[in-house]
Formats: structure tokens, C-alpha cells, sequence
């Protein structure tokens, strides 16, 4: 075995037994990202807004981005539409 091979290798264990002892953890933080990511996603499209669309969906900033939006571009765009009416 090549010195990669046992970099490479030991990087897997060690991941790998730190999900297992962390698993109670990250979970719950997976199923949020996907819910904030699935409502950002779908309030970006309902504003016809592509870019952000896009960037939501390729960028994984682990729930940033998506508060970002959610908080920051999306109340804006309500709050304009609000002063219209």
C-alpha cells in the first residue's frame, strides 16, 4: 500500500467514528438544513428570483445561506410588496 492509500484510509475511519459517536447531534442538524433549504428554495422560486434559486441549490453552507435569505432578501421583497398595496 502506497502512503496516500493509508492517509486516505485513516481520514475514513476517523470520519466515520466521528459520526458514529456524534450521531444523536448532526442528525437533527441535517433535517433542519434540508427544511430551511426546502422553504428558502420554494419562497426564491415563488418571488421569481433565479440567482438565488440556483445559489441555494448548489451552494451547502450548512444553513447560512438559507437563513440569509430567509431573513434578509425575503423580508425585503415582502415588505416592498406590502407598501404597495
Amino acid at each position: 500500500m502506497s502512503r496516500s492509500t493509508n492517509v486516505v484510509s485513516a481520514i475514513i475511519i476517523s470520519m466515520h467514528s466521528f459520526f458514529i459517536a456524534n450521531f444523536f447531534w448532526i442528525w437533527p442538524l441535517v433535517i433542519l438544513d434540508l427544511i430551511l433549504k426546502g422553504f428558502a428554495l420554494w419562497r426564491a422560486s415563488k418571488n421569481n428570483q433565479l440567482y438565488w434559486f440556483i445559489a441555494l441549490f448548489i451552494v451547502n453552507s450548512i444553513g447560512i445561506l438559507p437563513v440569509i435569505y430567509l431573513a434578509f432578501v425575503d423580508k425585503q421583497k415582502l415588505s416592498k410588496t406590502l407598501k404597495r398595496k
